[in-house]
Formats: C-alpha cells, structure tokens, sequence
C-alpha cells in the first residue's frame, strides 16, 4: 500500500531511533545482570537477545511487517549496548597486566570492524539491494552466533570468580586456563589485597557519592562527553552530508565512507601495538590535541573549497588524518582507561554511568547537528575543535599514568589525588602538634 511522505519519514525515524532506546535501556540494566551473573553469562544471554533480534528482522520482509524491524532494532540495540560495556570489561579482566591495555584496546578495532564488514556488506553489489537486504539487516546475528557457540570454552573472569562469589579455587583455574600453568601467586595476592578493601559491590548512586571515586568520574564523564563531541560520530552519521559539502560527487561517496571506516581499523590496530609503549595518558592528550588541530585545518579547506580545484582533496586527506588519529589514540586508550581507573567494585556501576552518558550524547548529536551545519556549515567543527583542545589540556593535569600498573595501584594513587588536601590538613596539624619538634623550632 502506497504511503503518504510523512508517514514514511516517521518510521524511518522510528526505526533508527529506537536503537538508541534499546541501548539506553541495555544500559542502564547491564549493571545489575553484571553483577547477579558474571560477564561471560551476560554476554551469552545478550548473543541470545542479538540472534532473536536477527531473525525477526530476518523474516520482516516474508511478513511485510515494518514492525518486526521496530522490534528487531530494539533487540539490537540492547544487546549492543552491554556487548560494548561488557568487552572492555571482560577481556580487561581475563588478560594479564602487562596485555590489559592491548586486550582493552581491541573493543576498538572490533568496533572499527563492524563499521567496515557493515558497509562492504551494504554495498549494492552484495546485500545492499532491493532483494537482498532483510538478509543485511540479520547478517550480525552470525557474530552472535559464533561467539554463542566458542565463548562456553572460555573460563568467567579470575577477579568476578575471587571477589564476587569468593570462589578462590574457581579463580586458580581459570588463571592456568587462560594464562599458563604456575602459582600466579602475585595475582592471587594482589586479588586479596583489593578483597580487604573493598566492602561490597556499589550502585551507581553509591558510586556517584562516594569521595575516594571523584576524580575517577571527573575523567568518566570528560571522556563521555568529549567522544561525543569529537566530531567522530558525526563524520560517520553524517559521511554523505560531510563528503557532498567537501566537494565530491555521489557516486563516489560509498568508496569513499568505506576508505574512512578502514583507516580507523587499521589505526585502531596500531594503537593496540603502541598503547603499552606509550601509555594511555599520552594517547589520549595528544590524540585529542591532534584531532582538533586537523579539524581547524578541515575548517579552512572547506571555506576555500570555490577558491582552488585542488582543494577537496586536501579537505578528504585531513578527514582520513582525523579519524587516524582518533583510531590510534583516544578510541583505544579510552576503553583501557575506563576500565582501569576502577576497581571491581564500581567498575560495573561506573559503565552503566558512562554508556548512559554515551547514548544520550549519541541522540542528541544525532537531532541537533544538522540543524546547527544549517546554520554554521563547515564551522560548526570549530564547536569540536574547542572541545578537543579543553579536554587535551585537562587530561594532560588529571589523569596519571595507568601503564603497568595494578588495579590497586591505581586505586592507591587516585586516593592520594582525591585526598590531598586532607592528607595536607593532617599533615600539618601532625606537625603543630609535635611538642619535641616545637621546641626545637
């Protein structure tokens, strides 16, 4: 039956919209299935939730069923949204210090990968047609599938096993399944050590109050807002609108989205080779401070796009450079911070903060950023350039190195920052209070 535009215009918003609700409501429940169930049986449960997801959408077209996609994305969206805070977490914790900020690194590059694999895909010579594409729309449920089927062999991770359900013999061997036969004695005391201090699993209330966590959140929340203000993912919502204002024909578009998505792979690949060499902190300050310098120089070609032939293409080589340096610096240092700079009683918690942040920054970016290019065109990424040069400085004098470092290192380190001023106050009233030391004063 013919439907009339608007009509058309409101379920096409609906069906991309209602990922970002899935993924809002995924969120906010990962938190507490995390905690009940342990990361493996949550990601299985969520491989599940994706595979039902693939189906219904699988089967929309047989059922000439526009809902079944509605449903399907909202099934999607929700097992996005935990796959996506549960990876970091999982691999970060199954891995040895000295890989975690490789292992943490590589949400980045399966995540730049699923961009790639999804626009191969789409294109028209493959699953992006008339006919063929309900078989795209249910094409993730073989990831699903696959990691279904392998991840039962995969032990839960050894802290959920030592510091969650107090099964210290559990955690003994899943250590000599995942990392070799040996005492692993040094782990299993630095596990115990983090059982002393700890008291229970927080709530993201508890966390948000609790003092010894305020910096931590300070870099949470900076992190959060600043990836949605990169301007990242605005250049892949928005590639078509980004390349036409560039200056290039439509014809030439897809090829060109597809060279941006596999740059950001293979630079999130050689951020995952450098990250434990040069630390997450650099990567982060110099990667935001990068990226902004680039978008000030995109800014300018753009403005002078009618002025020489040449110029498009040094607009498409600063967007290539922009999204290179943000695969191989702030895309996989952010997930191995996020994940080390809490412990396991509030790392749960502090995800749920962050991917709430995340969604909701994603949608509203999404609403307003075409608006604001109607405005401002191409200086609407001096907006970005800002904030990418704020949070370069404020990483650079608030965030400590994570490199090579426990979790209770970390832990021991942030405490000195959130209480420096009354470690300073005792100090000082330690000193008055010496009569000896008076005296001789």
């Amino acid at each position: 039956m013919p439907v009339h535009p608007e009509s058309l215009t409101l379920f096409w918003a609906s069906i991309v919209s209602i990922f970002s609700l899935g993924g809002l409501l995924g969120t906010m429940a990962s938190g507490y299935f995390t905690t009940k169930f342990g990361k493996k049986k949550c990601l299985l449960g969520t491989n599940l939730i994706m595979l039902s997801g693939a189906v219904i959408m699988g089967f929309s077209k047989v059922a000439n069923s526009f809902e079944l996609i509605l449903a399907g994305r909202f099934l999607c969206g929700i097992s996005t949204s935990i796959c996506v805070l549960l990876h970091p977490q999982y691999v970060g914790e199954i891995s040895p210090k000295k890989l975690r900020g490789f292992a943490n690194s590589t949400a980045s590059i399966f995540w730049s990968l699923g961009k790639v694999l999804g626009q191969v895909m789409g294109q028209r010579e493959f699953l992006g047609n008339a006919s063929l594409w309900p078989l795209l729309l249910a094409s993730h449920g073989v990831t699903a599938l696959l990691q279904l089927l392998t991840l039962p062999f995969f032990p839960e991770s050894p802290p959920h096993l030592f510091l969650s359900k107090g099964d210290e013999e559990g955690c003994r061997k899943a250590m000599k399944t995942l990392w070799g036969r040996g005492p692993h004695q040094v782990e299993l005391d630095d596990l115990r050590k983090q059982q002393s201090a700890l008291w229970s699993t927080k709530s993201v209330l508890e966390v948000m109050k609790d003092p010894a966590l305020r910096r931590q959140l300070y870099i949470l929340f900076l992190l959060a807002v600043t990836l949605q203000l990169t301007g990242i993912h605005t250049i892949y919502s928005y590639t078509f609108e980004v390349l036409q204002t560039v200056g290039f024909d439509d014809d030439h578009i897809p090829a060109l989205s597809l060279g941006i998505s596999l740059s950001e792979l293979l630079s999130a690949v050689f951020c995952s080779v450098v990250i434990e060499r040069f630390g997450r902190r650099v990567l982060l300050w110099g990667g935001y401070g990068l990226m902004a310098t680039v978008l000030a120089a995109v800014t300018l070609t753009i403005s002078l796009q009618h002025s020489f032939s040449w110029m498009p293409y040094c607009s498409l080589a600063l967007i290539f450079c922009f999204v290179i340096c943000f695969g191989a610096g702030p895309a996989g240092a952010g997930a191995s911070v996020r994940m080390e700079i809490f412990d396991q009683s509030s790392r749960s918690s502090s995800y749920v903060i962050s991917g709430v942040l995340n969604w909701i920054g994603f949608f509203s970016i999404g609403m307003v950023f075409p608006f604001v290019v109607e405005r401002i065109h191409q200086f609407s990424f001096l907006i970005f350039m800002g904030t990418l040069y704020v949070s370069a400085i404020v990483i650079y004098f608030i965030l400590p190195e994570t490199k090579g470092k426990s979790i209770l290192e970390i832990r021991e380190e942030f405490d000195k920052l959130n209480f420096k001023k009354k470690q300073a106050l005792g100090s000082e009233t330690s000193f008055a209070g010496d009569p000896v030391l008076c005296t001789k004063l």
